[in-house]
């Protein structure tokens, strides 16, 4: 059997300003992930909210529920087909039948 050696380079990270508006405030992309700066989830751990296939989905949701910001966080997650994990308080599952049902 012959190995293969496999040689990864370092690929430097792009850093990307944050662009200002000439007033100085956040442009609209910045402020519409603001949000997440101010999410409980933020500070726990981010394992609760990708639980195993099956796993428990209750003390993520828990955080959600007192989670000042859980209105957007949910909004995005539907804005952006997120497909994984608990956003807004739902599961995957649960954020395929409101786009459903809100059809």
């Amino acid at each position: 059997m012959s190995e293969v050696i496999v040689q990864l380079e370092a690929v430097p990270l792009e850093i990307v300003p944050l662009e200002l508006e000439h007033d100085g405030e956040c442009s609209d992309d910045a402020e519409e992930l603001g949000w997440q700066d101010r999410a409980l989830c933020a500070q726990t751990d981010p394992e609760a909210f990708f639980p195993e296939k099956g796993g428990s989905t209750r003390e993520a949701k828990k955080v959600c529920r007192s989670c000042e910001v859980q209105a957007e966080c949910l909004e995005f997650a539907l804005d952006n087909d997120e497909r994984f994990g608990i956003w807004g308080g739902m599961s995957e599952r649960e954020r395929r039948r409101l786009k459903r049902e809100a059809v």
